[in-house]
């Protein structure tokens, strides 16, 4: 298949991309500038040039692949407090590739994030594939992508754990509480630290994107995690033993001087399942977990 990657000189792509390519695939991917051009044609895809904001273009590079993956996402926006314009126009975006590909049965697979579980108040159980929600940011545009199995696409969404790992990423939440540490010569947690966010590595999340593109079921949700739910408190004990700098409980008022902009996350109590999208998809994660490979040290530098 001819597979259209949005975002495609981003994290994950560097990681989906070459997996769809040593199985076979042809990949054209989305960059924006000539920097990111470069970056996907060092990975081995066709370059498009356009951005989420060229909704004419999307429609064109859909129509003309054979099935799309949507990995692209303003994270700058949402670094910056304008998290709400990126949720805009993300959710532009993936209706723009996805009217592209009513009627076709192509695969069409977007992403999410499984916090968004937890911001939907679920709690008191490990949140699974089948856990959805009525609306809301980022939650809107995986409920259109959904909704087009009943409009003859192959459409999927993968949920990815808050933490994506691995020797590719330089960007992700896992870099950004390092620094918050480094610059604060403390790992914080809030409280006791008690609640539990999920991880995948990378890799394994490469291998997710091309089953999902491969062989998902119309209308399912995936789950991208590796590590079910990790005590927040143990993240900042990993963290704290790297950089060789104390572990500090704070207050949730506290949060925003330790934590920056992901204060307003840090608190909230995600574990998860992965259950069914390793039976439907056959998908084992194989690649290092969450600690192992943050005290292997790639991360510090």
């Amino acid at each position: 298949m001819r597979i259209f990657v949005t975002g495609a000189s981003g994290h994950i792509a560097s990681a989906v991309i070459p997996e769809l390519l040593g199985h076979g695939h042809q990949v054209l991917g989305l960059a924006r500038s000539d920097a990111a051009a470069k970056a996907v044609g060092a990975l081995g895809a066709d370059v498009r040039r356009g951005d989420l904001d060229d909704l004419e273009g999307l429609r064109v590079a859909a129509e003309e692949a054979d099935g799309v993956i949507h990995l692209a996402f303003k994270h700058e926006a949402m670094r910056t407090g304008e998290f709400m314009s990126a949720v805009d126009s993300d959710l532009a975006a993936t209706r723009a590739l996805g009217d592209a590909l009513v009627g076709t049965d192509k695969p069409f697979v977007t992403t999410s994030g499984t916090l968004m579980l937890a911001m939907a108040g679920v709690s008191g159980r490990p949140g699974t594939e089948d856990d959805q929600s009525e609306g809301g940011p980022r939650v809107d545009a995986a409920n259109y992508t959904l909704a087009l199995a009943r409009q003859g696409v192959r459409s999927s969404v993968v949920r990815l754990a808050p933490m994506v790992h691995s020797d590719l990423d330089h960007h992700g939440f896992t870099s950004a509480l390092i620094g918050f540490a480094r610059d604060n010569k403390a790992a914080a947690y809030i409280a006791d630290g008690a609640n539990r966010w999920p991880a995948a590595n990378s890799y394994d999340i490469g291998v997710l994107y091309r089953l999902a593109v491969e062989k998902g079921l119309a209308g399912s949700t995936y789950h991208g995690v590796g590590d079910l739910g990790i005590p927040f408190k143990v993240i900042a004990e990993t963290i704290a033993g790297a950089l060789g700098v104390e572990t500090k409980s704070v207050a949730l008022d506290e949060a925003p001087q330790y934590l920056g902009f992901l204060a307003g996350f840090a608190h909230l109590h995600n574990p998860v399942t992965n259950d069914k999208t390793r039976q439907a998809l056959g998908w084992e994660p194989t690649h290092p977990g969450w600690v192992e490979d943050v005290q292997t040290g790639h991360y510090i530098g």
